[in-house]
């Protein structure tokens, strides 16, 4: 299936259930999700998988973030559990200069709690239904070559491998490529 015939074909409402009784609600963050949106980026700076940030951040250098983002273009979304913050999405400009003003850059990271539970691909499923509306006509994820389990799911969710930049990145002393998938809708 390709990406255009799965936006279509796809969720349109903000929840879908996991497992039999879990919930997945995605809504738009709010200043009071930082505390654990940051717990959950600071487990990932440690792993060395899904970042290229290594050091952990404050609340202080990140309250600013979520003003980065608007509901109607660039959003930040998060997603629940049973009330607790599971895991997070933003969509945010590729390159900020206007002949790329269609095409995003992804995030996505999910708590270790509630790993493999399809926590990211309901993010990630929401992100290309509601694409179109929000201007969107290409999504780029920069994902490291070694995060396997990333890589996998952007490709079941019909992303292709548009680059590849090898050694771009040190992550404490170890030698790390970039790859870069996307998807147009």
């Amino acid at each position: 299936m390709s990406v255009a015939d799965f936006s279509q074909s796809s969720l349109r409402r903000s929840s879908r259930r996991v497992g039999t009784t879990e919930k997945i609600k995605i809504r738009d963050a709010v200043e009071t999700d930082l505390p654990a949106i940051i717990g959950i980026y600071n487990v990932a700076v440690t792993t060395r998988i899904a970042t290229a940030q290594l050091v952990p951040v404050t609340l202080e250098e990140r309250r600013e973030w979520l003003k980065e983002h608007s509901p109607d273009r660039h959003p930040f979304w998060v997603s629940e559990i049973d009330g607790q913050i599971a895991g997070w999405l933003t969509i945010k400009p590729f390159i900020p200069r206007c002949a790329y003003r269609g095409t995003v850059e992804l995030s996505v990271y999910v708590d270790e709690k509630f790993r493999r539970r399809g926590i990211a691909r309901a993010l990630l499923e929401q992100a290309i239904a509601r694409g179109p509306s929000l201007g969107i006509s290409a999504m780029v994820g920069l994902i490291f070559a070694h995060n396997q389990p990333s890589l996998h799911l952007f490709e079941q969710l019909g992303f292709e491998r548009w680059g590849f930049l090898p050694g771009v990145a040190q992550l404490d002393g170890v030698v790390r490529d970039l790859v870069i998938l996307g998807c147009h809708l």
